[in-house]
């Protein structure tokens, strides 16, 4: 048994809750924290990181997390025989759906041409609630007039999305803002799993963007020299750059301070970069108040949330992406469909006594989850998806 189990005992947070937060079923929890078994398909490194994200906000202190993976008693563990293993039963199964086709079928049936949920064609199809409207703020005023700013959000909860809005908004306004994103295919942070973006390589990038056309200098210290001159001279002409890295919870720690040093690049008063990190949750693990690693980093940058879309606004979210395809939603789901979605997506939870909710209703997950309903009705042969359609996805 893992001290996993008895930390989550002592914040008061169920082995259900855990896993809900790590998208894998109970079963699965419970042969970790019961017989430190690791599920294989997913990549261990990974599977704990996000477990002390969970154990950090759920209260946990350091010292307990640092030892969290740790056997309780070795010998007690290593008695579990495959007697002991359980196949997942299917009950209090969260998991999301992988990703799902509109079929044939449900098209016509439907009258749709166009999946609602399909990436997005223009900014107008993106659905913007109280929340996404402050992060969208925050990045375009941060672009525009300096700042160090991360966004950190699960998977599907719209940073992408987000990014290609920026991107886009300041084209359409014509702001003088030279946006650079280094590549961050096969990025990891360490060689060991991929190739970790360094320093040089985003240095390499915003020459670049700022000065396609120079000859890039041989040693790292003139090169790091010649881009301070490129972007005062790009500053000079009129312009503002602001650095945006996707994937930033992959950004080795090194890294994550040398971008304070990129930040501190000036002119008089004046920063020449904005920096924008935008990743998944373990970022603000790297991120913690208690890194002394990077605190440097930490006092220094602006860290938002994109939270899921409330249960009192799933309808509206629905409402705006039917609309966009030219269906009216009750013409597809009845309200008690749509509470059903906010009740798959959502399960209840304890925490320090009182109780509470744990919400998965990001963008991705709810179109998943709907597109599969609506082929099962058509499936069925009834007319909208239903509660029980929803129910029995």
């Amino acid at each position: 048994m893992l001290k996993l189990k008895k930390i989550l005992q002592a914040v008061g947070r169920p082995q259900a809750a855990l896993a809900v937060s790590l998208r894998v079923s109970g079963a699965t929890v419970a042969q970790l924290v019961n017989h430190g078994l690791w599920p294989r398909r997913q990549n261990r490194d990974e599977l704990q990181a996000r477990i002390r994200v969970f154990l950090t906000e759920s209260g946990a202190n350091d010292a307990a997390i640092a030892n969290a993976f740790d056997d309780v008693d070795p010998s007690c563990a290593n008695t579990a025989g495959s007697a002991l293993l359980i196949e997942p039963s299917g009950e209090d199964d969260l998991m999301l759906l992988p990703k799902q086709a509109l079929q044939a079928t449900t098209r016509k049936a439907f009258g749709l041409f166009r999946d609602p949920f399909d990436e997005l064609q223009c900014a107008q199809d993106m659905w913007v609630s109280p929340d996404i409207r402050y992060v969208r703020e925050v990045m375009y005023q941060t672009a525009r007039h300096g700042g160090f700013l991360a966004v950190e959000g699960e998977s599907g909860a719209g940073k992408s999305t987000l990014r290609r809005d920026l991107v886009n908004r300041l084209a359409e306004n014509n702001d003088p803002v030279i946006v650079i994103e280094p590549y961050v295919l096969a990025s990891e942070d360490n060689d060991a799993k991929g190739k970790s973006l360094k320093s040089t390589h985003i240095a390499e990038s915003m020459m670049s963007a700022v000065a396609p056309l120079a000859k890039p200098k041989s040693s790292p210290e003139a090169r790091f020299a010649q881009l301070h001159k490129a972007l005062k001279e790009s500053h000079a002409a009129g312009y503002r750059h602001c650095l945006v890295i996707e994937e930033a919870h992959s950004l080795p720690v090194p890294t994550l301070k040398h971008l304070k040093r990129i930040l501190e690049l000036e002119v008089g008063f004046t920063k020449l970069v904005s920096i924008i990190m935008i990743g998944q949750p373990e970022l603000g693990v790297k991120l913690s108040e208690r890194n002394a690693d990077v605190r440097e980093v930490v006092q220094r940058c602006e860290r938002v949330m994109l939270m899921p879309v409330e249960d009192s606004r799933l309808a509206e979210f629905l409402t705006f992406r039917f609309d966009r395809v030219g269906k009216a939603l009750g013409d597809v789901m009845d309200e008690g469909a749509v509470q059903a979605v906010a009740a798959r997506l959502s399960q209840p939870t304890r925490h320090g006594g009182r109780d509470g909710t744990v919400s998965l209703l990001y963008p991705l997950a709810i179109g998943n989850l709907v597109i599969a309903a609506m082929n099962l009705a058509v499936q069925l042969g009834v007319p909208r998806v239903t509660a029980d359609v929803v129910k029995g996805v």
